[in-house]
């Protein structure tokens, strides 16, 4: 299965409703967005029907549905709690769910305002999430892994990348500073594993709930840690570290070369966006050079 084509509207959401959750199927039905695996519809006013669309989206489904509702009690920021599944059927190909609804707007489109308080609440969230995870929880080949991993995908992209007004040095030097870093030795933590503008919300000013978690695993912490630089506005890395409760050398250098290696890809789909190509953002791309800014400004 390379994509998942079905057509998807109103009607055919009321279909997979009344074939097999018939209590939901009058409830108002809106469409939102579609994201990079997923297709979002508002479902009523607290709930949201998940389908995918791309081959591996149907498991990225499953994972959070096992997960999920077993970390959502224990996290301080609203998320997008699966409260059923819907099955494959002659209606649609492959599996979705049914999920609670996060009230907010995307960070890449309304930006966080209320610094202060935005650290403190990532850091309340990263700080609940990151406990030791079980024997079984997901692994994941490009998340809360060595950053040796993908060193050489790197550097092909500090070799090809052009960074406009960015020295190439720099940034090589927060990569490798990284890369040289001493590697997770504790038991492996529960990650979100994706936290960038586009997967977060913000209300108020602030971060308001934290969404798609398809890329929940278990690992080192570094990588949930760059979004100090991802998400936060200019300046505010070091309370959020501060709030987090973290003074180790090695995870902060570790954390912001993940910073660096998620910019090249916000800054890649941004521009794939900016010329209309498939799964480009174009709002992902002012997120990338800003990560870059902060984190080669604040180090």
């Amino acid at each position: 299965m390379q994509s998942i084509d079905t057509p998807v509207d109103e009607t055919l959401l009321r279909s997979l409703l009344k074939e097999q959750h018939p209590d939901l199927a009058d409830l108002e039905v809106g469409p939102v967005f579609r994201g990079w695996d997923n297709e979002l519809w508002r479902l009523g006013k607290e709930l949201a029907i998940r389908l995918p669309r791309t081959a591996r989206a149907p498991e990225l489904l499953a994972k959070e549905h096992r997960w999920l509702p077993r970390l959502a009690p224990l996290l301080p920021l609203p998320v997008p709690t699966p409260v059923r599944l819907g099955r494959p059927s002659s209606l649609f190909p492959a599996s979705w769910t049914v999920v609670a609804w996060v009230p907010g707007d995307p960070a890449d489109r309304v930006p966080v305002t209320r610094a202060d308080h935005a650290a403190d609440a990532l850091a309340d969230f990263l700080r609940a999430l990151h406990r030791p995870a079980p024997a079984d929880a997901p692994a994941n080949p490009d998340r809360g892994v060595p950053l040796a991993t993908f060193a050489s995908r790197i550097e092909e992209t500090l070799r090809t990348m052009d960074f406009g007004e960015f020295s190439t040095a720099d940034i090589r030097t927060v990569w490798e500073a990284g890369l040289a870093a001493p590697v997770w030795q504790q038991p492996a933590l529960w990650l979100h594993g994706d936290l960038h503008p586009a997967n977060v919300v913000v209300a108020d000013g602030t971060l308001a709930g934290v969404v798609d978690f398809g890329e929940l695993c278990a690992g080192d912490p570094a990588t949930d840690l760059s979004a100090a630089w991802i998400l936060l506005p200019d300046g505010a890395a070091t309370r959020f570290l501060n709030s987090y409760g973290t003074h180790d050398p090695a995870l902060i250098t570790r954390a912001r070369a993940w910073a660096t290696a998620r910019a090249f890809g916000l800054i890649t789909i941004g521009q794939a966006g900016d010329k209309g190509l498939p799964g480009g953002k174009p709002t992902w791309g002012p997120a990338g050079w800003a990560t870059l800014r902060r984190v080669l400004s604040e180090g």
